[in-house]
Protein backbone atom coordinates (compact mmCIF):
# COMPACT_ATOMS: atom_id res chain seq x y z
CA UNK A 1 0.00 0.00 0.00
CA UNK A 2 1.00 3.50 -0.55
CA UNK A 3 -0.54 6.39 2.18
CA UNK A 4 -0.60 9.91 1.86
CA UNK A 5 -1.46 12.67 3.49
CA UNK A 6 -2.75 15.65 1.72
CA UNK A 7 -3.95 19.04 2.45
CA UNK A 8 -2.44 22.28 4.14
CA UNK A 9 0.38 22.11 6.74
CA UNK A 10 -1.89 21.05 10.01
CA UNK A 11 -4.83 19.90 8.58
CA UNK A 12 -3.83 16.84 6.07
CA UNK A 13 -6.42 14.55 5.13
CA UNK A 14 -5.12 10.47 5.00
CA UNK A 15 -5.53 9.40 2.05
CA UNK A 16 -4.75 5.38 0.37
CA UNK A 17 -2.57 5.91 -2.95
CA UNK A 18 -3.46 3.17 -5.79
CA UNK A 19 -3.85 3.00 -9.25
CA UNK A 20 -3.27 6.28 -9.63
CA UNK A 21 -6.52 7.28 -7.50
CA UNK A 22 -6.84 8.64 -3.82
CA UNK A 23 -8.97 7.37 -1.45
CA UNK A 24 -10.33 8.95 1.83
CA UNK A 25 -8.91 7.24 4.97
CA UNK A 26 -10.98 9.96 7.31
CA UNK A 27 -13.46 7.24 7.79
CA UNK A 28 -10.93 5.02 9.65
CA UNK A 29 -8.52 7.30 11.39
CA UNK A 30 -8.16 11.17 11.85
CA UNK A 31 -4.40 10.99 10.53
CA UNK A 32 -1.60 8.75 9.65
CA UNK A 33 0.42 8.89 13.12
CA UNK A 34 2.01 6.77 15.43
CA UNK A 35 -1.14 5.87 17.34
CA UNK A 36 -2.50 5.03 13.76
CA UNK A 37 0.24 2.46 13.57
CA UNK A 38 0.23 1.38 16.63
CA UNK A 39 -2.98 0.35 16.58
CA UNK A 40 -3.02 -1.99 13.51
CA UNK A 41 -4.09 0.99 11.02
CA UNK A 42 -2.24 -0.52 8.02
CA UNK A 43 -4.59 -4.13 8.87
CA UNK A 44 -7.95 -2.21 8.97
CA UNK A 45 -7.12 0.22 5.51
CA UNK A 46 -5.91 -3.47 3.91
CA UNK A 47 -9.50 -4.48 5.10
CA UNK A 48 -11.57 -1.67 3.86
CA UNK A 49 -10.14 -0.57 1.09
CA UNK A 50 -12.26 -1.77 -1.46
CA UNK A 51 -15.04 0.00 0.21
CA UNK A 52 -12.83 3.42 0.59
CA UNK A 53 -14.35 6.34 -0.90
CA UNK A 54 -12.45 8.26 -3.53
CA UNK A 55 -11.13 11.66 -2.91
CA UNK A 56 -10.63 14.33 -5.22
CA UNK A 57 -7.17 15.44 -4.97
CA UNK A 58 -7.28 18.48 -7.64
CA UNK A 59 -5.22 21.57 -5.97
CA UNK A 60 -4.63 19.70 -3.39
CA UNK A 61 -1.00 19.85 -1.10
CA UNK A 62 0.89 17.01 -0.69
CA UNK A 63 2.21 16.64 3.09
CA UNK A 64 4.65 14.41 5.04
CA UNK A 65 2.84 10.92 4.82
CA UNK A 66 3.54 10.90 8.66
CA UNK A 67 2.10 13.10 11.16
CA UNK A 68 4.95 14.83 12.85
CA UNK A 69 6.63 11.76 14.61
CA UNK A 70 7.94 11.97 18.20
CA UNK A 71 11.42 10.95 17.05
CA UNK A 72 13.72 11.31 13.51
CA UNK A 73 16.73 9.39 14.44
CA UNK A 74 19.64 9.51 11.77
CA UNK A 75 22.50 7.49 11.05
CA UNK A 76 25.28 9.36 9.36
CA UNK A 77 28.10 8.02 6.69
CA UNK A 78 26.35 4.84 6.57
CA UNK A 79 27.36 4.68 2.58
CA UNK A 80 31.11 3.68 1.84
CA UNK A 81 31.46 6.40 -1.17
CA UNK A 82 30.43 9.10 1.02
CA UNK A 83 32.21 8.10 3.99
CA UNK A 84 34.81 8.77 1.59
CA UNK A 85 34.44 11.72 -0.06
CA UNK A 86 33.66 13.03 3.75
CA UNK A 87 37.19 12.40 4.44
CA UNK A 88 36.75 9.58 6.76
CA UNK A 89 37.53 6.18 7.65
CA UNK A 90 33.96 3.76 7.20
CA UNK A 91 32.57 3.81 10.75
CA UNK A 92 32.82 0.64 12.52
CA UNK A 93 29.45 0.91 14.58
CA UNK A 94 26.41 3.31 13.18
CA UNK A 95 26.78 7.04 14.23
CA UNK A 96 23.65 8.04 15.79
CA UNK A 97 22.18 11.63 15.71
CA UNK A 98 19.02 13.02 15.98
CA UNK A 99 17.16 16.46 14.28
CA UNK A 100 13.79 17.56 15.40
CA UNK A 101 10.81 16.65 14.80
CA UNK A 102 9.46 19.83 13.86
CA UNK A 103 11.93 20.01 10.47
CA UNK A 104 9.34 17.68 9.03
CA UNK A 105 7.50 19.12 5.53
CA UNK A 106 6.10 18.05 2.67
CA UNK A 107 7.57 16.28 -0.68
CA UNK A 108 6.88 19.47 -2.51
CA UNK A 109 7.05 22.25 0.43
CA UNK A 110 10.06 25.02 0.13
CA UNK A 111 13.36 24.30 1.73
CA UNK A 112 14.59 27.80 3.94
CA UNK A 113 17.95 28.18 3.93
CA UNK A 114 18.89 29.57 7.51
CA UNK A 115 19.95 33.16 7.65
CA UNK A 116 23.33 33.41 7.63
CA UNK A 117 23.83 30.19 5.98
CA UNK A 118 26.96 29.41 2.82
CA UNK A 119 26.95 25.58 3.33
CA UNK A 120 23.28 24.30 2.70
CA UNK A 121 23.81 20.69 1.53
CA UNK A 122 21.04 17.61 0.12
CA UNK A 123 21.25 14.32 0.65
CA UNK A 124 19.03 11.57 -0.43
CA UNK A 125 18.11 9.19 2.12
CA UNK A 126 15.79 5.73 2.88
CA UNK A 127 14.26 6.62 5.58
CA UNK A 128 11.71 3.97 7.86
CA UNK A 129 8.72 4.56 9.66
CA UNK A 130 8.68 2.76 12.77
CA UNK A 131 5.43 0.32 12.65
CA UNK A 132 5.68 -1.37 16.40
CA UNK A 133 7.64 -0.33 19.27
CA UNK A 134 11.13 -1.62 19.37
CA UNK A 135 12.76 -2.05 22.63
CA UNK A 136 16.20 -4.47 22.61
CA UNK A 137 15.32 -6.89 19.58
CA UNK A 138 16.79 -9.74 19.88
CA UNK A 139 18.20 -9.61 16.29
CA UNK A 140 18.20 -8.16 13.71
CA UNK A 141 15.62 -9.99 11.58
CA UNK A 142 13.13 -9.36 14.64
CA UNK A 143 13.55 -5.72 13.15
CA UNK A 144 12.00 -6.61 10.26
CA UNK A 145 8.27 -7.06 11.99
CA UNK A 146 9.03 -3.59 13.76
CA UNK A 147 8.83 -1.56 9.89
CA UNK A 148 5.51 -0.02 8.49
CA UNK A 149 6.92 1.23 5.68
CA UNK A 150 9.67 3.27 3.84
CA UNK A 151 9.35 6.58 2.63
CA UNK A 152 11.61 8.87 0.26
CA UNK A 153 13.56 11.53 2.65
CA UNK A 154 15.66 14.06 1.67
CA UNK A 155 17.98 15.12 4.74
CA UNK A 156 19.10 18.40 4.55
CA UNK A 157 22.01 19.66 6.45
CA UNK A 158 23.90 23.17 7.13
CA UNK A 159 27.39 21.82 7.20
CA UNK A 160 28.62 25.19 9.05
CA UNK A 161 26.29 24.71 11.65
CA UNK A 162 26.78 20.22 11.90
CA UNK A 163 30.50 20.41 11.45
CA UNK A 164 31.98 23.97 13.03
CA UNK A 165 29.31 25.32 14.96
CA UNK A 166 28.10 22.35 16.59
CA UNK A 167 30.41 22.08 20.28
CA UNK A 168 30.67 18.30 19.04
CA UNK A 169 27.46 17.37 17.97
CA UNK A 170 25.57 17.13 14.58
CA UNK A 171 21.95 18.48 15.47
CA UNK A 172 22.74 22.11 15.04
CA UNK A 173 23.13 21.49 11.85
CA UNK A 174 20.08 18.88 10.98
CA UNK A 175 17.53 20.84 12.90
CA UNK A 176 16.81 23.88 10.85
CA UNK A 177 13.16 24.83 10.27
CA UNK A 178 11.78 22.18 6.73
CA UNK A 179 14.81 20.58 7.19
CA UNK A 180 13.48 17.43 6.53
CA UNK A 181 11.22 16.99 3.20
CA UNK A 182 9.46 13.19 3.36
CA UNK A 183 7.13 11.88 1.07
CA UNK A 184 5.14 11.60 -1.45
CA UNK A 185 4.17 7.87 0.17
CA UNK A 186 4.67 5.77 2.64
CA UNK A 187 5.21 2.74 1.19
CA UNK A 188 4.54 -0.53 2.88
CA UNK A 189 7.49 -3.43 2.89
CA UNK A 190 5.18 -6.07 0.95
CA UNK A 191 4.54 -3.16 -1.77
CA UNK A 192 7.99 -1.90 -2.06
CA UNK A 193 9.62 -5.23 -1.69
CA UNK A 194 13.60 -5.51 -0.94
CA UNK A 195 15.49 -2.82 -0.19
CA UNK A 196 18.93 -3.98 -0.61
CA UNK A 197 19.50 -3.00 -4.23
CA UNK A 198 17.62 0.58 -4.51
CA UNK A 199 18.52 2.77 -6.67
CA UNK A 200 19.35 6.33 -5.40
CA UNK A 201 19.52 9.89 -7.04
CA UNK A 202 18.85 13.64 -6.56
CA UNK A 203 19.62 16.99 -8.48
CA UNK A 204 20.31 20.52 -8.39
CA UNK A 205 18.75 22.83 -10.94
CA UNK A 206 18.06 19.70 -12.94
CA UNK A 207 21.99 19.02 -12.31
CA UNK A 208 22.96 15.38 -11.47
CA UNK A 209 24.47 15.01 -8.43
CA UNK A 210 23.71 11.50 -6.83
CA UNK A 211 23.48 8.10 -8.14
CA UNK A 212 23.53 5.63 -6.09
CA UNK A 213 22.05 2.25 -4.68
CA UNK A 214 21.36 0.79 -1.26
CA UNK A 215 24.18 -1.94 -1.88
CA UNK A 216 27.14 0.59 -0.64
CA UNK A 217 25.04 1.18 2.81
CA UNK A 218 27.69 -0.15 5.36
CA UNK A 219 24.64 -1.14 7.76
CA UNK A 220 21.58 -2.60 6.36
CA UNK A 221 18.30 -1.27 7.34
CA UNK A 222 17.42 -4.54 9.37
CA UNK A 223 20.96 -4.38 11.35
CA UNK A 224 19.93 -0.45 11.85
CA UNK A 225 16.87 -0.90 13.48
CA UNK A 226 17.79 -3.84 15.90
CA UNK A 227 20.83 -1.86 16.63
CA UNK A 228 18.88 1.26 18.22
CA UNK A 229 17.02 -0.63 20.06
CA UNK A 230 19.73 -1.58 21.66
CA UNK A 231 20.45 2.25 22.62
CA UNK A 232 16.78 4.11 22.25
CA UNK A 233 13.09 2.83 22.39
CA UNK A 234 11.53 3.79 18.71
CA UNK A 235 8.22 4.28 19.00
CA UNK A 236 4.91 3.72 16.27
CA UNK A 237 5.84 6.66 13.77
CA UNK A 238 8.85 7.68 14.30
CA UNK A 239 11.92 8.15 11.77
CA UNK A 240 14.91 6.59 10.88
CA UNK A 241 16.88 7.80 7.97
CA UNK A 242 19.62 5.65 7.41
CA UNK A 243 22.21 7.39 5.53
CA UNK A 244 23.39 9.22 1.98
CA UNK A 245 25.35 7.84 -1.09
CA UNK A 246 28.15 10.22 -2.56
CA UNK A 247 27.70 13.61 -4.26
CA UNK A 248 26.76 15.80 -2.11
CA UNK A 249 28.15 19.51 -1.56
CA UNK A 250 30.32 18.79 1.05
CA UNK A 251 32.60 16.95 -1.42
CA UNK A 252 33.76 19.88 -2.69
CA UNK A 253 32.09 19.38 -6.25
CA UNK A 254 29.65 20.95 -6.24
CA UNK A 255 28.77 24.24 -5.05
CA UNK A 256 25.88 24.65 -1.77
CA UNK A 257 22.34 25.44 -2.10
CA UNK A 258 21.67 29.20 -2.16
CA UNK A 259 18.02 31.03 -2.63
CA UNK A 260 16.23 30.09 -6.10
CA UNK A 261 17.88 26.54 -6.42
CA UNK A 262 15.75 23.52 -7.25
CA UNK A 263 16.30 20.26 -5.25
CA UNK A 264 15.20 17.15 -6.88
CA UNK A 265 15.53 14.04 -4.85
CA UNK A 266 13.85 10.18 -5.53
CA UNK A 267 14.26 6.45 -4.83
CA UNK A 268 12.90 3.67 -6.73
CA UNK A 269 9.47 2.97 -5.92
CA UNK A 270 9.14 6.16 -3.73
CA UNK A 271 8.59 8.43 -5.80
CA UNK A 272 10.17 12.01 -6.18
CA UNK A 273 10.15 15.09 -4.37
CA UNK A 274 10.61 18.60 -6.04
CA UNK A 275 11.72 21.79 -3.41
CA UNK A 276 12.64 25.33 -4.32
CA UNK A 277 14.86 26.71 -2.08
CA UNK A 278 13.83 30.08 -0.24
CA UNK A 279 15.58 32.54 2.18
CA UNK A 280 14.28 31.62 5.87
Amino acid sequence: MKLMRLGAPGAERPVLYADGRHYDLSGLTADIDGAFLAAGGLDRVRAAAAELPELDATGLRVGAPIARPGAVVCIGQNYAAHAAESGAQPPTTPIMFYKAPNTVVGPYDDILIPRGSTTTDWEVELAVVVGRRARYLESPAQALDHIAGYVLSDDVSERDFQLHQSGGQWSKGKSCETFQPLGPWLVTPDELGGVGDLGLRSWVNGQPRQDSTTKDMIFDVAYLIWHLSQYTVLDPGDVVNTGTPQGVALSGRFPYLAPGDVVEVEIDGLGRQRSVCAAA
